[in-house]
Formats: structure tokens, sequence, C-alpha cells
């Protein structure tokens, strides 16, 4: 009989696929000569990466948490919705799947709160929720560039409730923990005012954004934690440095409100958080969270930190080549960063592999 996890890991190739399939479809994207393999793929980048491959890691991170077996169906539903789009069957299809993979996300938190009401469950919970708005408005046609902020939502209240859960390990004050809160509804108020005068929301979104890795950096646990060696260092600089990337990503959003569309600017005011913030994340918590999930162990290595330092390399490349209107290094960002991405998943399937023949040479 099958284990857990075995059963667990055609929901993580879901994931997979959708990821790698994504990087296909930015780098083309970029303007680098590769077959498209679809003709839908490059302008699936953006949905193939929230809803297949962060959307399924997400809920499939949570269904292992609440062990229900109805839970499964949101990685279920994200990953239907990824392989919908790249078959180029029907985009209504995938757009229905994605809404009701976001509404089993919304009932996991439900039930999670009723088990233990807290500030980082409502959190998590509320960024389901506009994980369920920006997958709806994209099924009622809205334009990508319309969605992404409730997307962006989505993942920023996602991982700063899992940051405000461990919060409680260090002493803050009634009034430092009331700002967590402010600084949430300052960026919800921006997204629900994106609805009416979307530039202006764009600018108030982008103020709570920085207000909130404000928060982060000033209160997060990683600066008990970045004192130590190994894993806890590295989980610590990586969200620290995320954390920056999230500030980066809120002072584009208000400066370039008026770009967010198309073009260069439009460019960096996704990836500064879609990558700089999203990914430091993924980066510092994969030693802990893949294991939770596949079963299988990633022992630290001292190169993992190989992949975030060119993470931020890369990224800053990118950026700084879209602020001055140079193409060629906004290319070569795009694909350094598609490489890094790759590296990452390459030093951990080579930690996977040590760490097993350690322990088997060790018996």
């Amino acid at each position: 009989m099958l284990s857990e996890h075995h059963r667990r890991l055609p929901l993580m190739a879901f994931a997979g696929l959708s990821l790698l399939a994504a990087l296909w479809g930015g780098v083309v994207r970029l303007g680098w000569t590769l077959p498209p393999l679809a003709p839908s793929l490059p302008g699936s980048h953006g949905p193939l990466m929230v809803v297949g491959f962060l959307g399924t890691l997400i809920g499939l991170e949570r269904a292992v948490a609440l062990q229900r077996g109805w839970a499964y169906g949101v990685p279920l539903f994200s990953g239907l919705s990824a392989l919908t789009l790249l078959s180029g069957l029907s985009l209504e299809a995938a757009q229905i799947l994605a809404v009701a993979s976001s509404l089993l996300l919304i009932s996991i938190f439900i039930v999670l709160y009723r088990q233990q009401p807290s500030g980082f469950f409502a959190t998590m919970g509320l960024g389901a929720v506009l994980w369920l708005v920006g997958n709806s408005l994209w099924s009622f046609g809205y334009l990508l560039s319309q969605v992404v902020p409730w997307w962006i939502g989505f993942l920023v209240l996602t991982i700063a409730g899992e940051r405000l859960e461990l919060s409680r390990l260090t002493p803050l004050s009634h009034w430092d923990r009331l700002k967590f809160p402010l600084t949430v509804a300052i960026f919800l108020s921006g997204l629900v005012a994106s609805l009416l005068a979307f530039s202006s929301g764009v600018w108030f979104g982008g103020l709570g954004l920085l207000a909130l890795a404000f928060w982060l950096v000033r209160y997060d646990v990683a600066w008990l934690t970045v004192r130590q060696k190994g894993l806890p260092r590295f989980m610590a600089i990586s969200l620290l440095t995320g954390y920056v990337w999230l500030g980066v990503g809120g002072l584009l959003w208000m400066g370039f409100s008026d770009f967010f569309d198309a073009g260069p600017r439009y460019d960096i005011m996704l990836h500064s958080i879609f990558l700089g913030f999203v990914f430091s994340m993924i980066f510092g918590h994969a030693p802990i969270i893949f294991p939770s999930v596949t079963g299988l162990r990633v022992p630290f290595r001292e190169v993992f930190y190989s992949h975030l330092v060119l993470l931020h390399l890369s990224l800053l490349l990118r950026i700084g080549s879209d602020l001055v209107m140079w193409m060629p290094g906004h290319r070569w960002g795009g694909l350094l960063n598609v490489l890094t991405i790759l590296l990452f998943l390459a030093n951990n399937a080579f930690s996977v592999m040590q760490g097993r023949f350690e322990a088997e040479k060790s018996t």
C-alpha cells in the first residue's frame, strides 16, 4: 500500500510541471528564442505561476497540516487548472477550477480558525479570500494587470500570516501588534479602491506593502535566528532580504502606479515581489516545507547560498535595466532569474540525494 507521502507526489508533480512551464513561458516572453511548446504558454506565464505552482504548493501544505481528505481538493483543482491551461482546451474551465481551489482553501482556514482562533489564521484566511477575488476577476474577463494585485495580496498575506504566528516568540507591546492589522487594512483598502480607480488603488496598495515590509523587518523573529548558524541563519537571511524586496515593491507601486498595465515598469512592480519577496521565502522555507510534504530530508548545505545570492543579483540587474530602459540587461536579468530557480531545484535535489547517501552509509 502506498504511504501518505507517496500519494502526495502527483500533486507535487502538478506544482513542478506548472513551475517549469511558467519558466519556459517567461523565457519566451523575455524575447529569447525558444519553441513556445503551446501557443498560449507565454500568455499563461502568470496564471501558471500563481495558480498552478504557488496555489498548488500552498494548498498542499495546508492540506497536510489539516489532515482531512477533502482539503487535498485545493492542490488538485489548482493543478488541474494549470493542466487545462497547458492543454489549451478551455480557458473557462481553467478559471473555474482556480475559483473552486480558492473556495476550498478558504474552507481550510475556516476550519483551522475554529480549531484555534488566532490572528495568523485570520490573516492567511484573508489571503485565501484575496485569491478567490483574483481568480473570480480572472474568470470574469478582467485584464491580468487588474487581477495581479489580488494574487499578490494572496501571497503576501499568506506569508505574513505565517510570520505573524512566529512573532509570538518575541516580546511585542499591544501597540506593536496593532500595527500589523493596520498595515493590512491599508493594503486591502488599496485593492478595493483599485476596482473603482485603478491607479489610485495601486498607489495606496503600495503604501500598505511598504508599511507591512517595515513591520516584518522590525518585528520578525529572524533577527534572533540570524545570529545562529546553519539553516536558521540561512532562513533568516532569506526572510530579511525578502522583506527588503517587499518594501521595494511597495515603493515601485507608489512611484509607477500609472504604469501598472504593461512595459518595463510594470515588469519590475511585479517581479520585485514575485521573485524578490516570494522566492526568497520559498528558498528559506524549502528545507522545512519540502520534508513535511514529501517525507524526504533536505539537509542544509552551504551551497544553498549560491541560489539566494544569484536571485538578488539577477533581480538587481533586471530591475536596474528596466529603470533605465536597457533591454539587453532586462533580457539577461530575466534569464538569470530563471536559471536561479533551476539552480535552487538542483541544489535541493542534490541535498536530498546526499542526505539519503549519508543515512545509508551510517546504517
